[in-house]
């Protein structure tokens, strides 16, 4: 089935993870996606876990792109991009900025041979400012967004996540970004170059934290699981050594889960009428909500919070993501055949459409794999393809 995104062709030049993942996106709704490859393979093929040598992170990573090997470092290189480049309709790249113009390859000239390109480019500090250059990674925007400060125990020391959070955010927006781009180009026919850097979307998701310091010069404490605007929310042991999180962001929710845990007394408090004020209670709430929790075992806990009507959820890990039913009822994991490692599973698409759904039409390729086929519709015969391949420009 053709996905709402067919006919869009994109030029994935990108590596580690934001650049990449944006493609994927595309990808996963029909755009025909060429990841560019340096003859040596994306790093994200050995990133990670493998089974029998192939990398598992590519598999997810690398799903709906053809791989071609492609030196850009060399003249043949840039040429054969030149070509691709004329007529694709996006290319994304995380190269530090200054590279793709070293090559000849920059917007001005990339418009000039074609003038509806997208040209997205993904770095860790943006194409301007006192730190373009620098080496830019997502770790390094969940610090300097404020993201690490807020997250840990209040006696404990600021957190990074431990998976790429910033890389993930900064592909959302990056294909938010193409997509709109594209927009205007139906519109006024030209194309246009998108400057995203990575340090940024994972701020704007961190809300009200800039304004509350500009405003009343408040910073948010690191607080653990609490927050700083409704209580009780926390993560809270079963009697099984289970995990559960609660949240009560809605008052009729707080009120529900305290009659719940046998504390509808708690209700009549001046206090609880407000999440912030209920916040400065967390000690007294998370006492009777976690003494209750304590004594159920896992599945006794969800059971009552959902006759309740108390937005409970359990701590999962991901084998309980793969065997829960309702991710099972949702598609949320789709079961991929591959040629290398048979049937896999992976998370699914992003989002249902009614009419125009997208799917996972293949894994991650081998590298390569198809750097045949698409180079001879740019007149790289055999021949061509071989000379190429001895000179290192493809693999």
């Amino acid at each position: 089935m053709e996905g709402p995104l067919s006919g869009l062709r994109v030029l994935d030049t990108a590596t580690l993870f934001a650049g990449p993942l944006a493609a994927t996106l595309l990808g996963d709704f029909g755009a025909e996606v060429v990841k560019i490859e340096h003859p040596r393979g994306d790093p994200v093929r050995s990133h990670g876990a493998q089974r029998d040598g192939v990398g598992l992170w590519w598999k997810m990573l690398g799903r709906n792109k053809k791989s071609v090997t492609l030196y850009l470092g060399s003249a043949e290189g840039q040429e054969l991009f030149r070509r691709l480049a004329a007529d694709a309709d996006v290319v994304i790249e995380n190269f530090r900025p200054g590279t793709l113009e070293r090559w000849g390859l920059g917007y001005p000239q990339l418009r000039d041979i074609n003038p509806g390109l997208v040209l997205a480019r993904v770095t860790g500090f943006g194409q301007i400012g006192p730190y373009a250059r620098r080496p830019g990674f997502g770790t390094l925007a969940e610090a300097m967004s404020g993201f690490a400060a807020l997250t840990g125990e209040p006696d404990g020391p600021p957190t990074l996540p431990p998976f790429g959070l910033a890389d993930g955010i900064a592909a959302l927006a990056t294909a938010f970004a193409v997509m709109t781009a594209l927009r205007a180009r139906a519109e006024t026919g030209h194309g246009q170059q998108i400057d995203l850097a990575i340090i940024e979307p994972i701020l704007t998701l961190l809300g009200p934290q800039l304004i509350a310091y500009d405003q009343l010069g408040e910073l948010q404490p690191r607080m653990g699981n609490r927050s700083s605007n409704n209580a009780p929310r926390n993560i809270y042991r079963t009697a099984d050594g289970g995990w559960v999180a609660v949240s009560t962001s809605a008052q009729s929710v707080a009120e529900r889960v305290v009659r719940l845990v046998g504390r509808p007394d708690l209700i009549d408090q001046p206090w609880f009428g407000s999440g912030a004020e209920r916040a400065t209670h967390a000690d007294e709430l998370d006492a009777a909500v976690g003494a209750w929790i304590a004594e159920r075992d896992t599945g006794a806990v969800l059971s009552a919070f959902e006759k309740a009507e108390a937005a409970v959820a359990p701590v999962y890990t991901a084998a309980d993501v793969l065997a829960d039913p309702h991710f099972q009822a949702l598609g949320t994991i789709a079961e991929v055949p591959d040629a290398e490692l048979g049937l896999i599973r992976m998370q699914n698409i992003l989002f249902r459409l009614s009419d125009t759904p997208g799917a996972i039409r293949w894994a991650g390729p081998p590298l390569g794999a198809h750097t045949a086929q698409v180079l001879a519709g740019y007149g790289v015969d055999a021949a061509r393809l071989a000379e190429l391949r001895t000179a290192g420009v493809v693999r």
